[in-house]
């Protein structure tokens, strides 16, 4: 038998989702789900093998082709790029980039250079890059949120899932950028090596999506 096909999985709500979808399609899981602190771990019977990793090293993992395949949010996908095969949207993990402001701030009337927080400065670059317009970008490691309240930014762009945290701080979305969700990412050259091993999984998971 072939050595299992690795995948990685990204630590949290999407690792329990996938661990969901896995379970859904057959495989049994309980070795992932009494993880204790392991971080490889096998799902017997699949020939597949599941890595714990945080979003950003799971596309390096993948990237690298230490792991074949990746579950990982298109936000990530989207701040890192990287070299790999985009297979499908799993559905799962539903959220969207916006820009938020304070209320009523006016983001875009004046002619002054805004300022931008946010953890994404790739998309937030890109965003605005589109719109012809230049804003001056300060990468935050933790709450966003606080920037424009401490009068550090004009705005923020984040991840949005209810908009109470933004709501709770006196803020507003006043524009959607893009939807996010969790995706299925390939290594191009397992993608070439082990095709057919890949498609039967690729198949399996789409079988079992909830459309």
């Amino acid at each position: 038998m072939n050595k299992p096909l690795r995948i990685a999985l990204t630590k949290g709500r999407l690792e329990k989702d996938t661990v969901g979808l896995l379970e859904k399609i057959g495989y049994d899981c309980t070795a992932i789900r009494e993880k204790g602190r392991k971080l490889i771990l096998p799902v017997p019977d699949g020939n597949l093998e599941v890595v714990l990793a945080k979003a950003n090293d799971v596309i390096t993992y993948v990237e690298h082709g230490v792991c074949d395949m990746g579950v990982v949010g298109k936000d990530t996908i989207q701040e890192m790029q990287g070299k790999f095969f985009e297979l499908c949207d799993l559905g799962f993990g539903r959220c969207k980039f916006a820009l938020a402001t304070k209320k009523g701030s006016g983001f875009y009337g004046g002619y002054s250079v805004k300022t931008v927080a946010t953890k994404y400065p790739n998309i937030t670059r890109k965003h605005f890059e589109a719109k012809g317009m230049d804003v001056e970008i300060i990468k935050i490691e933790g709450s966003v949120e606080l920037a424009p309240l401490l009068e550090l930014a004009d705005g923020i762009v984040d991840i949005v899932e209810t908009g109470t945290t933004l709501k709770e701080n006196g803020l507003e979305v006043i524009e959607d950028i893009c939807p996010i969700s969790a995706r299925l990412i390939v290594n191009t050259v397992s993608m070439k090596m082990r095709q057919n091993e890949i498609e039967s999984f690729v198949e399996l998971v789409e079988k079992n999506l909830d459309k």
